[in-house]
């Protein structure tokens, strides 16, 4: 089976980094090689750009210019690792990607969608995640979690509506692309968590290998 793009999304204190780590480990436990990498960052220039992002204060950058910089990063990561990779036959996972913008940028701070799909485009035309699984959580329980972890983002500093939009939006975006899309629950342990989602991604593997073999005539 070719290498397959998997992203991981969802909203602050999810387990995100947390399952991305358990996930690639799965991966490779049935024999595939698999880059880790994130958003925003994943290669040097990305990296910068994070620091620049992440770091600012508060009121540091307005939205739009949020969704350029995060633009910015993610063609650098897609150029020098995402894009690499699967042509290698690697299996890439991703903590987040173009999901986390339109549900940030997009349903948190009120950039309108076609901005932001025009960025997309122009980053990275038709190309998209395979797979994204969508770490759903009360934005309440979510932001306890992160306050635990000690010093906080710009983005984890915003109120518990601004959170709320963004959930909805990753909601959103699922159930319109559900194709593509599982939503998995995030409440409870990090294992049972890790569980619902090698689920669904065994699921997804079953049907990539069925869609393949009708495509080649199951001659291997």
């Amino acid at each position: 089976m070719r290498g397959r793009f998997i992203t991981l999304e969802g909203g602050e204190g999810a387990g995100k980094s947390t399952q991305a780590r358990r996930l690639a480990s799965w991966l490779r436990d049935q024999g595939h090689s698999v880059v880790e990498t994130r958003e925003p960052g994943g290669s040097p220039g990305a990296e910068a750009l994070r620091a620049v992002l992440v770091e600012a204060p508060t009121d540091g950058w307005d939205a739009v210019g949020e969704a350029l910089i995060l633009s910015a990063a993610r063609r650098d990561h897609l150029r020098r690792v995402i894009w690499p990779a699967l042509r290698q036959g690697a299996w890439v996972v991703c903590d987040r990607f173009a999901d986390s913008t339109l549900a940030y940028q997009g349903h948190g701070h009120g950039v309108s969608p076609e901005v932001l799909e025009t960025l997309y485009e122009l980053v990275a035309g038709p190309f998209g995640a395979d797979l994204t699984l969508v770490l759903d959580l009360d934005p309440n329980v979510g932001l306890m979690r992160a306050r635990t972890r000690g010093a906080m983002t710009r983005f984890e500093c915003l109120d518990v509506d601004f959170h709320t939009r963004v959930r909805l939006g990753f909601l959103d975006i699922a159930g319109r692309e559900p194709e593509r899309c599982a939503v998995i629950p995030a409440d409870g342990d990090e294992s049972a968590v890790t569980t619902r989602m090698i689920r669904a991604v065994r699921a997804r593997i079953e049907a990539w290998s069925a869609d393949e073999d009708m495509v080649t005539g199951g001659v291997s």
